[in-house]
């Protein structure tokens, strides 16, 4: 980066004078307690603008959270997930439009024949979860696990409602890739997107990384309340199928396995990186990997209305979240694609402004979208613009 500022030693790594009120915030944050750890990007046309990091990597401070600090990033991994069925698309490989069980025979089960691509993508698939009884330990054997989506029958009629597949979206981009390229999501992603662009970004990560982990602090405990919803309600057998707290991430198997959904190991550079392919109309420093075309897909026919999982008026692009004026009017407006993860991290992507943001961090706050510091910090990189 050219003109940079140097910060105080919380807070590394560099970013233009422009963004230095994103920084300070950060800086603030990590210096009274608010982050323990965690890293910012900003990447303009896909040009790192801002790359910091600081804090600690472990609720004991004993280890800074360094440049190539990796957390579980929670769904921030869909993000990743939607780049994959996207470029398929791109390839021609699949057709948003076509049934699952074009590609999958297998998921025409039990009344799943009509469900199509994009109900998947626009998570209206009526598929939002695991049928009980379930752990956390079956959804880790990720093809076992796919298997069982494929043969249970849906919980809404597809494409009627969107309800958020919370755990399992991985699971089924993950089945249709398998039928259409033979590979694995996690072995796709490491090969098709994570190493042509250098993103450092896991979805399935070696053992030999695992050092490298800074592990999740959960966060408060949660004031969803299920109670008052039937039991067949697509809330409560989301929720619980299966129940996950956020210290199974903490586990070595979790890290391993590549779930889609929530699984993925990266860090703010990682990610923004990633969804720079969206924001910069399918190309990243000169390298092309998609078509504008299949870009503009994303925010071509949304699905709009009460999600039937998370309660709120939400709208969904193919593959992204789109800014819903009710519940996520902290998007910016026009083409900004986007999602959060549990615990607060947040990744934009805005094709009009050809902006990226990222953020990531390991002391999860509560709330299902954006954190507070999550929305000031994505304030802070507008306001500098």
């Amino acid at each position: 980066m050219s003109s940079s500022h140097a910060f105080p030693a919380s807070v590394q790594g560099d970013a233009e004078p422009r963004f230095s009120g994103l920084v300070e915030l950060f800086r603030e944050n990590l210096a009274g307690g608010e982050e323990l750890g965690g890293s910012l990007c900003v990447l303009v046309d896909g040009r790192p603008a801002v790359d910091v990091w600081g804090g600690w990597s472990d609720d004991a401070r004993s280890r800074p959270w360094e440049s190539d600090t990796l957390t579980n990033v929670w769904s921030l991994s869909k993000t990743v997930s939607s780049l994959t069925a996207l470029l398929l698309i791109d390839r021609d490989l699949v057709d948003p439009d076509a049934p699952v069980a074009t590609y999958w025979p297998e998921f025409a089960a039990n009344g799943k024949e009509e469900v199509r691509v994009r109900h998947v993508l626009t998570h209206s698939s009526g598929v939002s979860g695991w049928d009980q009884p379930v752990t956390a330990d079956d959804i880790l054997d990720v093809d076992a696990a796919t298997d069982r989506l494929a043969v249970q029958a849906p919980w809404w009629p597809a494409g009627t409602a969107s309800g958020y597949h919370l755990l399992d979206y991985g699971h089924v981009v993950h089945g249709l890739v398998r039928a259409v390229d033979g590979r694995s999501l996690g072995e796709f992603v490491a090969a098709e997107l994570a190493a042509p662009l250098g993103a450092d970004f896991w979805l399935g990560l070696p053992a030999a990384q695992d050092h490298r982990v800074s592990p999740v602090v959960p966060p408060p405990p949660s004031q969803l309340d299920l109670s008052a919803l039937s039991p067949d309600s697509p809330a409560v057998r989301t929720f619980t199928g299966p129940v996950l707290g956020a210290e199974v991430t903490w586990t070595p198997a979790w890290r391993a396995a590549g779930v889609g959904g929530a699984g993925g190991q990266g860090n703010a550079r990682a990610v923004a990186r990633l969804n720079a392919l969206v924001a910069g109309r399918g190309e990243v420093d000169g390298l092309r990997l998609l078509s504008a075309d299949s870009v503009e897909r994303i925010f071509a026919d949304p699905v709009d209305g009460i999600d039937l999982v998370l309660g709120l008026p939400l709208t969904w692009g193919l593959g992204w979240g789109l800014r819903h004026p009710l519940s996520t009017s902290y998007i910016p407006e026009g083409r900004v694609a986007f999602w959060g993860g549990w615990g607060g991290s947040l990744v934009t992507a805005d094709v009009d402004r050809g902006v990226t943001f990222a953020y990531v961090m390991n002391r999860m706050s509560d709330g299902i979208l954006a954190s507070e510091r999550g929305r000031t910090y994505l304030r802070a990189v507008y306001d500098a613009l």
